[in-house]
């Protein structure tokens, strides 16, 4: 175990912070440390009014704002368990996981409780309107009259001063979240997270990341804990103003806070540099005259200079490092925004860790397709690798899980008697201790001659060719596999591209593809899929969906 306490860091944080900003809504004041940390502790006090219990669930849903920080930061810390619901969850899905994490708040944006149904919030005794935090719900009618008594009560004798304030610290193996995955498969898990596992994710941070600047632009989703960890946890540890963008940022409104807040570090997903490529450079790079200008050596580094400066600006022209996570970067878009000085890196991890597994500093020598080293706080082993020494990741450590709660199978199907937790996901690590992902462990296709194909390597490289937007990669049997592919239909009308001008170039694109690949692992047609895959909320294709595109038996379907 740890050390460190995580409520007793935040604690020292409020303290240490008392008159900075410390969270606002973008465009809107800010609230003082001192301010937020007065919040937290009157609703301390409405909890204990309404019999809140230390381990009694309370469920949050929303987007990014301060209220929803505060909502967090208040349940943790009175030792109750907050369950962060993403707020693009249909009302079937928050009916079920509120009543599944046996909530007895919740807290839900007004949006959120217009598509609710009151009566199916069967264990929620109060639901608070996350936008003002007004109480919208109550089983009874003596329940709105002790959140006001409490309120009330909390202004009339108390004074919350940096000299007074103080929580009660939960040990450190108690549950601190209820995290609900939403797997490609569609069936949510609700992934126990302590309050020991969250701090390994937040102490590996301030080790590993040098200290600098005053505000942070959060604009990933908080119920993920890719976000909630380094967006939001590991800012209020350090003090920073957080900044929360509560509704998808386009990208002007995304340059225009970047240079207003001017953030020391941002927290992206690999989408974003990828949109910036293929949106901006790319179109750019591909003009005859530019062409013609980036094969001269010494006016090719002034381009690539220039491009790589752009990027930094893009990001408020402050920024120390652009961490990515959550997806896999496209190799060949990471290789040139390196060689254009653009200062990222690549990390790995998943739920069950609170996220992290692997990372690196973009200046550590960093190698291209990988996500970095296996973070301080955890082992790391490759199971049963092949040839290639690729096999299944599996960790254990401080921030592991856990179990899935009220889910005890499926638990111990995760994680063995020895305490390492099977990832489900392919990698090597190399010599130097760099890990590299290759796919899914149930994505895997056995090629007819015992080979392992791992389609998502693949779709990699589809997805940078022209007029790709997306594809998917499906073994149709009888040594076949077929790439099916959302094209580019802005790119197309840009271009003024026919259909059958696609069809010649997607065979193109096929011809060059299986020039890159081993006999084994070529593409033998490319299908046209005109409408965009449908994903989980971290933007992962659902694959099960499309098994039907493709008939084993015969070796394709059409």
């Amino acid at each position: 175990m740890l050390k460190e306490d995580l409520v007793k860091v935040f604690e020292d944080a409020f303290k240490l912070n008392w008159d900075k900003p410390c969270f606002s809504d973008y465009g809107s004041d800010p609230l003082t440390f001192g301010k937020v940390a007065s919040k937290i502790k009157e609703f301390h006090a409405v909890f204990n009014a309404l019999g809140i219990k230390k381990g009694d669930k309370i469920a949050l849903c929303g987007k990014n704002s301060a209220n929803w920080a505060i909502a967090y930061l208040s349940t943790i810390t009175y030792g109750a368990v907050i369950v962060p619901l993403l707020s693009d969850f249909t009302a079937e899905e928050i009916h079920h996981l509120v009543g599944h994490s046996d909530s007895k708040l919740f807290f839900a944006a007004e949006h959120i409780i217009d598509r609710l149904d009151f009566s199916l919030l069967k264990g929620v005794e109060v639901l608070f309107k996350l936008d003002d935090m007004s109480v919208a719900f109550s089983k009874e009618e003596n329940l709105n009259e002790k959140v006001a008594g409490a309120i009330s009560n909390f202004a009339e004798t108390q004074t919350v001063t940096k000299e007074n304030i103080a929580f009660e610290i939960p040990a450190k193996t108690d549950i601190a979240t209820i995290v609900y995955t939403s797997g490609t498969t569609g069936f949510s898990k609700g992934v126990m997270i302590s309050h020991n596992c969250l701090m390994a994710n937040i102490q590996y941070a301030i080790d590993s990341l040098p200290k600098g600047g005053e505000a942070m632009v959060s604009f990933l989703p908080l119920a993920h804990c890719f976000g909630c960890a380094f967006d939001f946890l590991l800012q209020v540890a350090r003090g920073l103003h957080i900044i929360f963008m509560s509704k998808t940022p386009t990208p002007r409104i995304l340059i225009k806070a970047f240079s207003e807040v001017q953030p020391f570090l941002v927290i992206s997903v690999p989408l974003i540099l990828e949109k910036i490529y293929t949106s901006k450079i790319r179109p750019m790079l591909d003009t005859k005259k530019m062409k013609i200008l980036m094969a001269i050596p010494g006016i090719r580094q002034i381009i690539m200079k220039k491009i790589g400066k752009g990027i930094s600006d893009f990001f408020g022209g402050k920024c120390y490092e652009v961490i990515s996570g959550g997806a896999a970067f496209n190799p060949k878009i990471e290789s040139f925004l390196l060689k254009a000085g653009v200062r990222f890196t690549t990390g790995y991890g998943m739920t069950e860790c609170a996220p992290l597994i692997a990372y690196t500093d973009y200046a550590d020598n960093r190698k291209i397709g990988s996500c970095g080293k296996i973070m301080t706080y955890l082992t790391a082993k490759i199971d049963n690798p092949d040839k290639k020494g690729v096999g299944e990741i599996c960790v254990k450590g401080e921030n592991i899980m856990s179990g899935y709660y009220k889910m005890e199978k499926e638990t111990a199907e995760v994680i063995d008697s020895e305490g390492w937790l099977h990832t489900g996901d392919l990698g090597r690590i190399d010599s130097d201790g760099f890990l590299f992902i290759c796919g899914r462990l149930k994505n895997m296709i056995l090629s007819s001659s015992g080979q392992n194909i791992y389609p998502e390597e693949i779709e990699l490289k589809i997805n940078y060719m022209p007029f790709v937007s997306e594809s998917l990669v499906l073994d149709a049997g009888k040594g076949k596999l077929v790439a099916f592919v959302y094209p580019d239909y802005d790119k197309m009308k840009g271009e003024n591209v026919t259909e059958e001008q696609l069809a010649v170039i997607m065979q193109q694109n096929r011809d060059e593809l299986n020039e890159t690949l081993p006999a084994y692992a070529k593409i033998s047609e490319i299908r046209i899929h005109p409408e965009e895959f449908q994903k989980t909320s971290t933007k992962k294709i659902r694959r099960t969906l499309y098994t039907h595109l493709v008939d084993k038996k015969k070796g394709s379907k059409k």
